[in-house]
């Protein structure tokens, strides 16, 4: 009797991920000079506060986490990647005029009078606060069991940001702006701040920005056997 296929989150998240074209993944701002080569053990954030930066990077820690095959989100300094596009202008295209109706179907697009950057600002804070009152300690202190717990919260409005003072933002919203801006930092081209030493591409076969394909049209069902190449040149 065969074993039922049980994919992890990670996995589930490799998937959805692999399946986003790169082409299309919204990238802002120009680029900054020598993010391909960061430690995010030495990065100092532009945009988020150092207490906004410790919930970041645990977040981003348990969307994707380092388990299995590939490198998880801190690997490959997705945080980076976040910080960085909110500070170079995310969402600057955004229209921000009412009206507003905040209980509208997804697709008539984006409801809020927000900017990405206040939905951080407010997410994290409303959330820390949720930590706070459950379990007496910031979320980026609680082990990862609870911070999933947490997490999974958000993700479902279990978190009621408007009995905590927030009537417009939903904890579903925040978390999927965090949720889609980390899927983004893990497949953009490193030299945005994330998918650092194009691990991610590696892990999902992505090719990466080369030139030409020209030999490989006509081979099918035939592993690639040449890694990725980043927009600066780079190879993996």
């Amino acid at each position: 009797m065969s074993t039922p296929f049980k994919p992890t989150r990670r996995t589930v998240l490799m998937a959805s991920a692999a399946a986003v074209p790169v082409a299309a993944i919204p990238l802002y701002g120009a680029r900054a000079e020598g993010l391909e080569a960061t430690s995010l053990s030495q990065y100092k954030p532009v945009f988020f506060s150092a207490a906004e930066w410790q919930f970041i990077l645990a977040a981003c820690d348990r969307l994707i986490p380092a388990e299995g095959k590939g490198p998880g989100a801190i690997e490959t300094n997705v945080p980076v990647f976040i910080d960085q596009q909110l500070q170079t202008g995310l969402g600057a295209d955004i229209y921000l005029q009412g009206p507003y109706k905040n209980d509208a179907v997804a697709t008539l697009g984006f409801q809020l009078p927000y900017a990405p950057q206040d939905v951080y600002r407010i997410g994290i804070k409303l959330a820390q606060q949720h930590s706070q009152a459950q379990h007496g300690k910031p979320f980026e202190q609680l082990d990862a069991k609870a911070r999933d717990a947490l997490l999974t919260a958000l993700q479902k409005n279990g978190v009621d940001f408007a009995a905590l003072g927030e009537p417009v933002l939903k904890a579903s919203q925040f978390f999927g702006q965090l949720l889609d801006d980390t899927k983004n930092g893990y497949l953009a081209d490193p030299m945005y701040g994330g998918n650092k030493d194009m691990l991610a591409w590696v892990a999902i076969g992505f090719p990466g920005a080369r030139g030409q394909y020209v030999e490989w049209v006509d081979q099918h069902n035939v592993p690639y056997p040449l890694g990725p190449v980043s927009v600066s040149g780079k190879r993996a």
